[in-house]
């Protein structure tokens, strides 16, 4: 399996971060693409370079490099997870506008039907981030806003992001000792 994370600028990275880690101890090839944006957000709300998130994964890919195997839907890839999604990314995947290597991928996700993942992380969102929603969705994409759960009773912060981002995961079908089930 390949899956390739995208990471915006919005805040929440460490949701991209989680995934990719989580992602080292798996049969998956990971792949990622760290925007400008999430370049900036990164040394905002974390001790981590973006030299640092690239190493984690498997492959790293330019975000402006819309010649990179994975903006081709030849590219043999399961999906795409944008973790967070900014709202510029979100306008872009929604109406279609392939402008850069993440909305390109996601493109490509959806004209090929491939799972695509979309963490949003605004709140509150504004009628049009809500209509992209919906567009996003309609057009096939899972929009899965930042809203981690609390049934797992975490101690931490890094606990609440990391169970999340399993969550994510486990919509692929990647199974992570994070992921913690309900039972009742």
């Amino acid at each position: 399996m390949k899956i390739v994370v995208g990471i915006t600028g919005a805040s929440g990275v460490q949701y991209g971060v989680a995934a990719l880690r989580l992602l080292v101890d798996t049969d998956v090839e990971s792949h990622v693409i760290v925007t400008g944006g999430a370049r900036r957000v990164l040394d905002a709300e974390t001790d981590l370079t973006p030299a640092e998130v690239e190493d984690i994964a498997d492959v790293a890919h330019s975000p402006t490099n819309v010649g990179a195997s994975v903006a081709s839907g030849s590219f043999d890839f399961d999906g795409m997870l944008v973790c967070p999604c900014s709202m510029k990314t979100l306008g872009y995947v929604a109406n279609g506008i392939a402008e850069g290597l993440v909305p390109r991928v996601a493109d490509v996700c959806l004209k090929e039907e491939r799972r695509l993942v979309l963490v949003t992380r605004e709140s509150p969102m504004a009628r049009t981030h809500l209509e992209n929603a919906l567009e996003a969705r309609k057009a096939g994409a899972v929009v899965a806003p930042a809203s981690p759960g609390f049934y797992t009773r975490p101690d931490t912060v890094d606990e609440v992001v990391e169970v999340f981002a399993a969550k994510l995961l486990d919509g692929f079908g990647v199974e992570t000792d994070a992921m913690e089930r309900w039972t009742g």
